[in-house]
């Protein structure tokens, strides 16, 4: 009965944070940010409804937690929820998008936080573009006006698509959208009519957000607003204590034929020496890029 009670009071605590993506900034010298979170199922369901109720992506939730199936979480399981995080090394300002994570980072002006989101982006052959830019305007109830190429994609799928399709259900791009400036326009953040495709590289090159997510930065994000689109498959921070983290996730594919190998970081020369010098585990840091598990992982203590 006493496991009980304590079991039933975690599951209260963490439903009361179930969908906050607001991150206090961390003190200087940090870059870690949040905590993750054990969801402990009380019912049969699946990773992806898992991944809806806590606001991270699909793909992350996966990598996670290793050896549970996506299709069939048993009731009972413990799945561990990815919401500790290291900052990527970039200025904190502005619409932040680090592709090899599948996050967007939005850090509010004037104000000591960062809220992030789980994202969709483009497929192998339709890649994101890493980018600096800003927005260039933003449309609520947007049309669709899919191009030359989109359509014989979906052409090959026997599906013709018409010149413009409206606002509505059927209307990809959902009910708000921020238009880049990036090239000639043609790059959007985005909602989605869709209930998949979030932390998941299913676009043809846009950045899709949950309905819910799409509102709010809409609402935040000025026109104007810096854009900046990276891709750091790997994160590192010393901490202000000496411990020195990595988190590591699964590079981007670039080619039909790496989409389905399995694909590692090289280790950094410089810091695989460093941290042999300083008695560090450069073992476990080579393990780390290794798992790809997308959650920081203390590979040492660097000597005070």
């Amino acid at each position: 009965m006493r496991c009980g009670k304590w079991l039933l009071l975690l599951l209260a605590i963490f439903a009361f944070n179930l969908h906050a993506v607001e991150y206090t900034l961390p003190s200087q010298g940090s870059r870690i940010i949040g905590k993750n979170i054990i969801h402990v199922s009380d019912k049969t369901e699946d990773l992806e409804s898992i991944a809806a109720q806590y606001n991270v992506g699909f793909l992350a939730l996966i990598a996670a937690n290793p050896g549970v199936s996506p299709h069939l979480v048993e009731p009972g399981t413990f799945v561990t929820i990815p919401r500790k995080l290291i900052l990527p090394v970039v200025d904190y300002e502005g619409i932040v998008v680090n592709l090899a994570e599948l996050r967007l980072y939005y850090f509010e002006k004037g104000k000591s936080n960062v809220h992030v989101f789980p994202i969709g982006i483009g497929r192998v052959g339709r890649e994101t573009p890493l980018m600096t830019t800003s927005i260039r305007n933003k449309r609520e109830n947007p049309t669709w006006r899919p191009t030359k190429e989109i359509k014989a994609e979906y052409l090959e799928r026997e599906i013709e698509l018409p010149d413009v399709v409206p606002p509505g259900p059927d209307n990809p791009l959902g009910t708000h959208a921020l238009r880049l400036s990036y090239g000639s326009g043609e790059y959007l953040i985005h909602g989605t009519n869709k209930d998949f495709g979030i932390g998941l590289r299913v676009s043809s090159g846009c950045i899709r957000m949950r309905p819910e997510d799409i509102v709010w930065l809409y609402d935040k994000a000025r026109v104007g607003e810096t854009v900046k689109i990276i891709n750091q498959a790997v994160k590192i921070s010393v901490e202000p204590d000496g411990a020195v983290f990595v988190e590591a996730h699964r590079p981007l594919s670039r080619t039909k034929e790496d989409k389905d190998k399995r694909l590692v970081s090289r280790p950094d020369e410089l810091l695989t020496e460093w941290l042999g010098e300083n008695s560090l585990h450069s073992i476990r840091y080579r393990a780390t890029l290794s798992v790809q598990s997308g959650i920081p992982v203390e590979v040492g203590t660097m000597p005070l």
